[in-house]
């Protein structure tokens, strides 16, 4: 499971403890079966809805726990800790990229019976991941030195064991979200939750520092992972087919390399903060990127459940057009849940530390309007990796991480030498808008897809954004020259506001009627 205190690991939605059992037994899709004609648009719809709507429930549900969570350890926990399990965390994030060499993606865009694949599959991912965790024990104390940090050597170690558990399940995670059933995935998360969260108080009340976020986060996912081996329809074979093998690999690994590249792009920042800094600036860092990382997780990560696999389908037809259109559809809904996101996240990052980490975390503050800017950018270079990934454009997403990587880290570097945390939230959003996004629309029109007929849906919500930003700020400092710096009265009043000016500026009129038609008004009575 994707864990709620630093970078979202994840991009292709298996994380530690994200496994799914399989399709059924004759491992083909049947909405693959039935693409080209209406009746397959419509189950492939029905089939994607119910999938994202288990996602969601799924990922809010184990967000929510893993945000309360967070709550109680950051008051058990000191900064110092917290930049320690970041380090720690770093490393996983990047392992578990590339520990499955990308074949958790290609179960789920495979063209052909699963069976076919399956039992290849299972050995590649296996042996993958048992030899990435190999490296990672030798390599941990070299990392964490260079990251400052050499007692996050231990919890490195420990953590990184999820990667295996990851290379175990690896084809029935890929065989679940290829065919929407996303509900196993959800059942099996919570249950990790619920064992993770009394380990990690329980290890925190006893003074294991970092270790209370690494034990907790392993037994999560050895929970969950048990779970789905339980659960898993497809069965536990294992062989090896060398046809089957060169076409995994020649679509998993530049997916692969493309998303270790992307875990550089999310996690260099620990390091370069702690290499500079020390692991407390990395805790405040930590707590402002776990911040500016809800919507992302929350919206993001459940959306791309279903996406890879809804627009693999959608590439799939004969239609040149098909995959534009979804793409066109899905941009604008996209960005108007991510717009206000960001719009509060910069203006009211002081009073959201205040109130829910204590004053102490509020240092963090000073990086997350930036961070903000770096979370609208993610969530559009991430439509963008999904649309590429099931057009079979692997390779394109890897060229841009790298392209994107390479500006990023002398950037980071310079920020933090110049500005602090500060510095490394400037240097993110910088790079991103002057960089990621414009390589990324490349990529999307070299791929066949026209977005300029997207583009008078943008600005609405975009326009909107921007007046939302300056009541906001206009009544903060109203609220704030009234009661004082309580940051409970700030966030009711402004944020408060500015939600509601964001939705009267963007939802249609006939959507408030729709909703004002179906309320119960009681009937009125005259006398007389």
């Amino acid at each position: 499971m994707t864990d709620d205190t630093g970078h979202v690991a994840d991009s292709t939605g298996h994380a530690a403890g994200d496994t799914g059992r399989g399709a059924d037994s004759n491992g083909q899709a049947a909405v693959s079966a039935e693409a080209g004609g209406g009746e397959a648009e419509r189950s492939l719809g029905a089939k994607a809805k119910r999938g994202l709507s288990w996602s969601l429930l799924g990922t809010v549900g184990t967000k929510a726990g893993s945000f309360a969570l967070n709550l109680v350890l950051a008051r058990l926990l000191a900064p110092r800790d917290f930049g320690v399990f970041a380090i720690a965390l770093a490393a996983w994030a990047f392992l578990i990229h590339i520990n499955d060499a990308g074949i958790i993606a290609a179960v789920v865009q495979w063209r052909g019976k699963l069976e076919e694949m399956a039992p290849t599959a299972a050995v590649l991912a296996f042996v993958s991941s048992a030899l990435v965790y190999a490296a990672c024990w030798f390599a941990a104390p070299y990392y964490a030195h260079l990251a400052n940090s050499d007692a996050a050597t231990g919890p490195i170690r420990l953590l990184c064991l999820v990667v295996v558990v990851d290379g175990i399940t690896a084809v029935r995670s890929g065989s679940l979200m290829r065919t929407f059933r996303q509900d196993t995935i959800v059942k099996a998360n919570l249950v990790g939750l619920v064992c993770q969260a009394p380990v990690a108080v329980a290890l925190a009340l006893a003074r294991f520092g970092p270790y209370s976020f690494v034990w907790g986060q392993v037994v999560a996912s050895v929970v969950a992972g048990a779970l789905i081996m339980k659960w898993a329809d497809v069965p536990a074979r294992f062989g090896f087919d060398r046809t089957v093998a060169r076409r995994l690999l020649r679509f998993g690994l530049p997916l692969a390399a493309s998303l270790g590249i992307e875990s550089v792009l999310l996690n260099a920042d620990y390091v370069i903060v702690g290499h500079v800094l020390g692991t407390v600036a990395i805790g405040y860092y930590m707590i402002a990127f776990n911040v500016s990382s809800w919507v992302p997780t929350l919206v993001g990560q459940a959306i791309r459940y279903v996406s890879t696999a809804a627009f693999s389908r959608l590439a799939e037809r004969d239609d040149p057009d098909s995959l534009s259109d979804g793409v066109r559809r899905s941009l604008p809904l996209l960005l108007a849940f991510v717009f206000p996101a960001a719009v509060l996240l910069a203006t009211l990052a002081e009073p959201l530390l205040t109130l829910l980490y204590g004053a102490r975390w509020t240092p963090g503050a000073v990086v997350l309007g930036f961070l903000a800017v770096l979370m609208a950018v993610r969530m559009i270079t991430s439509l963008t990796f999904d649309v590429l990934t099931a057009a079979g454009r692997t390779r394109a997403t890897m060229w841009l991480n790298l392209a994107w990587v390479v500006v990023l880290v002398p950037a980071l570097l310079a920020g933090v030498r110049l500005d602090g945390i500060r510095g490394v939230g400037m240097a993110h959003a910088l790079v991103g808008v002057a960089v990621a996004l414009p390589l990324a629309l490349l990529a999307l029109h070299r791929a066949g897809v026209r977005l300029a007929p997207a583009l008078p849906a943008l600005v609405r919500p975009a326009v909107a954004a921007a007046l939302t930003a300056a009541v906001v700020l206009g009544a903060d400092r109203a609220v704030t020259a009234a009661a004082g710096p309580v940051a409970a009265a700030r966030l009711v009043v402004a944020g408060g506001l500015g939600v509601l000016v964001y939705l009267l500026l963007v939802v249609p009129r006939d959507a408030f009627a729709r909703v004002a038609h179906r309320l119960p008004i009681p009937a009125t009575s005259k006398e007389g």
